[in-house]
């Protein structure tokens, strides 16, 4: 890990359009290694890109190293439950491999403490991601989704990335919920 310091700011509305390109440019890398190209369109679509961004509780946060926007992620908090989502997570293409992602991870955990469960996902090929959740931020996978089981949140048919759509959930535990016990 580096000596940067990693902080959060709620990203800016005229931001916006270049957060999504930089997530968007992130997200294919990934797809091109595993598949060698890119199916029609960027991944994820410009649709749910802005399904995420503008959902009930989602905050859209940008990752900074030293005040150099190095990421992004858009977060869902659920005020009731404390039970919040990270539904979209990037360092931007050339500043990975530095301990950013970590980081900026652990700063998205300290501005949000009544944090009960975080949940997230990812692709069943997207390997960097799983070793990143499972074995540097502490998630457990807790479903596998695949033609079997296929995922409640997600439209029937074909998704935006290729292969078969095989996903990860991974849910992190952050403190148990408030318990209160009747003595009588």
């Amino acid at each position: 890990m580096t000596s940067e310091i990693v902080t959060l700011a709620d990203a800016h509305p005229s931001d916006i359009a270049t957060f999504k390109k930089e997530l968007q440019e992130a997200f294919a890398v990934a797809v091109v290694d595993e598949f060698g190209t890119l199916p029609d369109g960027p991944i994820p679509s410009d649709q749910d890109l802005n399904a995420a961004i503008t959902a009930p509780g989602a905050v859209v946060l940008r990752i900074l190293s030293d005040g150099r926007k190095v990421g992004g992620a858009v977060v869902t908090l659920d005020v009731n439950t404390n039970h919040n989502s990270l539904d979209l997570f990037f360092i931007k293409v050339g500043e990975h491999g530095r301990g950013l992602g970590l980081k900026a991870w652990l700063a998205i955990e300290r501005r949000y403490p009544e944090t009960v469960r975080w949940q997230t996902h990812t692709p069943y090929f997207e390997k960097r991601n799983i070793h990143f959740y499972v074995n540097k931020c502490g998630f457990k996978i807790v479903e596998f989704f695949n033609r079997h089981h296929s995922d409640p949140h997600q439209p029937a048919g074909p998704g935006d990335l290729p292969g078969d759509g095989e996903a990860f959930q991974f849910e992190k535990v952050m403190r148990p919920p408030n318990v209160c016990f009747d003595p009588a």
